[in-house]
C-alpha cells in the first residue's frame, strides 16, 4: 500500500512503517530533509521520480512530492481490543461506526481514538469505508497502534457486547441525554452513525441509551469525525475526573 503526503509519509518512517520512500524531482531538499534522514537511518530505499510517474502511480497530484510504500494493515478481533483496556487497566472504550462511508472520516476517527486513549474501532464489512490507502492517511499512523475490528453484522456484535456486560451508547442530535448525564464508570461502546443518516433504526433501537453533543451556533450537526473525537473525550475526561452521574442514566 502507498501512502503519501508529507506528514503522514514522515509519521510512518518514525513508526519504522516504510518499506520503500519516493520523492518526486524538484522537490526543495529541505522539504524532505527529515524523511531522508528518516529513511535512510532506518536502511530505507530512497528512490526519486519523475513527478509525472509519481501522479500517475498515486492517481493524483496532490502528493507534495513523497510517497511511501507501507504494509497492508491488518484487522484485529474483538477480544484484542478487551485485552488492550486489561492491559491498560481501564475499562474498555470501543467506537462502532454503523455505515460510516467516507475514509477520511474512517482515518479521523482511528486518529482520534487512538489519541485520546479508546481500544478499539469496529466497522461493519457492508457499506462502510475500507482500510484503504485515504482512510490510513487520514489516520496518520494511528492504525497500527489501535485494534481495528470488522464484523460481518454490527448490531449482532452490538448484543453480544451487551451480554458481556458492556453499554452501548449511540451517538443522535436529538437524544435526551448530554455526556454529562451519564455513568461513564462502566465498559463501554459508542456507536457512531453514516454522515448522511445517522444511526439505523435497528441499531438505535439496541442501544441502552442515545447521547447528544449541545450545539450553541446556527449549525445544527457535526462531521462524524467531529462527533466522534468531541464523546470520546468526554467519556474518558469523565473516567479522569472520576465524575458520576449529573442526572438522567440509563
Amino acid at each position: 500500500m502507498w501512502i503519501h503526503g508529507r506528514n503522514p509519509v514522515l509519521e510512518a518512517l518514525r513508526l519504522g512503517q516504510v518499506r520503500r520512500l519516493r520523492i518526486a524531482d524538484g522537490v526543495k531538499p529541505a522539504a524532505v530533509a527529515e524523511h531522508v534522514r528518516e529513511a535512510r537511518a532506518a536502511g530505507v530505499d530512497v528512490d526519486v521520480t519523475p513527478r509525472i510517474e509519481l501522479d500517475r502511480a498515486l492517481g493524483t497530484t496532490r502528493h507534495q512530492g513523497v510517497a511511501a510504500e507501507v504494509p497492508e494493515p491488518s484487522f484485529a478481533s474483538i477480544e484484542d481490543a478487551f485485552a488492550l483496556a486489561r492491559n491498560r487497566e481501564e475499562r474498555p472504550l470501543l467506537i462502532l461506526l454503523d455505515q460510516v462511508q467516507d475514509p477520511r472520516n474512517f482515518g479521523a476517527i482511528i486518529r482520534s481514538a487512538e489519541a485520546l486513549g479508546a481500544h478499539g474501532v469496529v466497522t461493519e464489512a457492508r457499506r462502510a469505508a475500507p482500510l484503504s490507502p485515504v482512510a490510513v492517511k487520514a489516520a496518520a499512523g494511528a492504525a497500527s497502534h489501535l485494534p481495528l475490528v470488522q464484523v460481518p453484522n454490527l448490531p449482532n456484535l452490538i448484543r453480544d457486547l451487551k451480554g458481556r456486560g458492556v453499554w452501548v451508547y449511540g451517538a443522535d442530535g436529538e437524544a435526551p441525554s448530554t455526556p454529562a448525564e451519564i455513568d461513564w464508570d462502566r465498559d463501554v461502546a459508542l456507536v457512531i452513525g453514516s454522515e448522511g443518516s445517522g444511526l439505523r433504526r435497528l441499531v438505535r433501537d439496541l442501544c441502552d441509551d442515545l447521547v447528544r453533543i449541545d450545539l450553541r451556533g446556527r449549525i445544527r450537526s457535526l462531521n462524524a469525525s467531529v462527533a466522534a473525537g468531541i464523546l470520546i473525550h468526554a467519556v474518558l475526561d469523565a473516567r479522569d475526573r472520576g465524575r458520576g452521574p449529573k442526572g438522567r442514566t440509563p
